[in-house]
Formats: structure tokens, C-alpha cells, sequence
């Protein structure tokens, strides 16, 4: 595993900004982390990169151990926090050198990640002279130079044009091919173009983890209808390619079809040949969007 979260608990005071969380990440994997601003992902993110310590629980990155082993997981982390630190007076060769210097890695280390991240058209400019999307690459070519493991990144897409936006989303599945990755973002597409999996958090406490492939795999369609009268289950039977009824309250069902196809106009058949009124009929998205509003409105 490459990060294993434990019930971890953070307090602040007598409000819980996480409440007793757990989840695992196997290597190789890039898991998107969704919630609602103030849900608590950058504050479970800064524990993870051993940037303030839990109140409870235990997290292990790479098997070390975030309260005892800080410098370890430090070592084995490359971490873009979401307001990405730079010195906007220097060049980006200059600055990336700088922190290669720091992580004691070679230039030409240096020049392999200006290449990687698409910065050799800006080597040479200073950061403050750079758009948003160009920025961002900076700070993960700098979370990549000392090679780690895992790759942890708050915001990586935000204030990103369209087309910086598919360009940095590029960026992490490449990336994503050889290492771990955990970000953060609020843009659904993102997560459903790039990622594996899904965990998602509300009000601190852990709401969804769900693989990718499980929300785009359910071919099955939901329809909510509610009829004027009360309809006995059998009758629905009359519907095609229903496969279940299930009555929500009072004279309101769900029907669950194994198609694609808009069954809507076959149940509005069905209640004018069965004298009924159709009072409301709404189909019911299982995509990662719906998901998200569900669990966390």
C-alpha cells in the first residue's frame, strides 16, 4: 500500500475539521479527492505530507509512519499544495535548478523535468511573467525532482483556462503511469478523464470510495415517476425492459431499466393505457456529479 489512512481525526478546538477517516491507496493508483470547500481535503492532505500533525489515527505513506518518520515520508512525497509557493522574481530554470540544489539531485535531472511538464518554451522567463497554467507545471516539476513515490496535489486545475486544463490533465495520467497519485479537485470531468477511483468527503467524515469503472460501468436507468392513483407493482411488470419497481412513497416508484434508452415515453404509454396520469417523471444520473450532490447537499 502506498498510503494507508487509519481513523484519523483532526480537532480544532471543539470543532472536527476530520472525523475518524480511513481509506487505502495501492501503488500506481490516481485517486481523485472530492468534497465541498471546508469538507476537510487539504487539511487531510497536509497530514499526509507531515505538514501538521492529526489529533488521532494513524497514516503511513510508503510505510512510514507521518507522526514518527516525518523526514521519511517527506522524502518519499512530492506534494503541490493549492496556493503553489514560488519565487515569481526567478527563472524558472533557475528556480527548479535552486530546488534541485536543495534535494541534492543532478541538472540534468533539472533538464529531463523541464521537458516532462512542456516548460522548455518558458525555461528562460521568470515565473512572475507566466500564465496560471505555465505556474503549475513549475510546482510539479519541482514536487516530481527528487523522484518520490507518491504524488499528492491540492488543486492542481484550478483558475486553469480549457486548454491549460487538458494539458495539466495529461500531465498527471502520465505521471500517474509510474507513480501513486491523490488530488484534489472540484472540476467532476477531471476526475472521471484521469483518475481510478473516487473517495469522497463530507463535513470531515468519509461519504464515498468507489472505483471509476463501477459509475461508468452501471448501464442500468432510474426513472422517478409518480402517478395520479396507486399502482400495484404487477401492473408495472406491463412496462418493457423493467427489471425493478421500487415504490418510494405513496403513488411515487423508481423503475430500474437494463437500457440506455430513454424509457420515459413507454412509461407515459403505459399510464395512458392504463388510465392514469403521469403527475412526474424524472430521470435519476448515477455519474460522478449526481454522486457528489447526493452525498454532499
Amino acid at each position: 500500500m502506498s498510503i494507508v489512512v487509519e481513523n484519523i481525526t483532526k480537532t480544532y478546538g471543539t470543532q472536527k475539521a476530520l472525523d475518524s477517516i480511513s481509506f487505502k491507496i495501492d501503488a500506481g493508483e490516481i485517486v481523485g479527492f472530492l468534497g465541498p470547500n471546508g469538507a476537510g481535503k487539504s487539511t487531510m492532505m497536509k497530514i499526509l505530507t507531515t505538514y501538521i500533525a492529526q489529533t488521532e489515527g494513524v497514516a503511513l505513506v510508503n510505510g512510514h509512519n507521518v507522526a514518527t518518520t516525518p523526514l521519511l515520508v517527506k522524502q518519499s512525497v512530492g506534494y503541490l499544495p493549492e496556493h503553489n509557493p514560488l519565487y515569481l522574481e526567478m527563472y524558472v530554470k533557475e528556480y527548479i535548478g535552486f530546488n534541485a540544489d536543495i534535494h541534492k539531485v543532478s541538472k540534468n535531472r533539472t533538464l529531463e523535468l523541464i521537458e516532462l511538464v512542456g516548460l522548455t518554451p518558458e525555461a528562460h522567463k521568470k515565473i512572475g511573467e507566466l500564465s496560471k497554467g505555465y505556474r503549475q507545471r513549475v510546482g510539479l516539476a519541482v514536487a516530481l525532482l527528487h523522484d518520490p513515490e507518491v504524488l499528492i496535489l491540492d488543486e492542481p486545475t484550478t483558475g486553469l483556462d480549457p486548454n491549460q486544463l487538458v494539458d495539466v490533465r495529461n500531465l498527471i495520467k502520465k505521471i500517474g503511469k509510474t507513480k501513486t497519485v491523490l488530488f484534489s479537485t472540484h472540476i467532476m470531468q477531471e476526475v472521471e478523464a484521469v483518475c481510478d477511483r473516487v473517495i469522497i468527503i463530507n463535513k470531515g467524515k468519509l461519504v464515498a470510495d468507489k472505483k471509476i469503472n463501477e459509475l461508468k460501468g452501471d448501464t442500468a436507468q432510474r426513472i422517478q415517476v409518480e402517478f395520479d392513483l396507486r399502482v400495484e407493482e404487477q401492473l408495472l411488470k406491463q412496462i418493457p425492459k423493467l427489471t425493478k419497481a421500487t415504490n418510494s412513497h405513496d403513488n411515487t416508484w423508481q423503475l430500474t431499466f437494463t437500457t440506455s434508452e430513454d424509457m420515459r415515453p413507454a412509461i407515459f404509454d403505459f399510464a395512458q393505457q392504463n388510465g392514469l396520469k403521469l403527475l412526474q417523471s424524472q430521470r435519476i444520473n448515477d455519474d460522478l456529479e449526481s454522486l457528489f450532490r447526493s452525498l454532499t447537499t
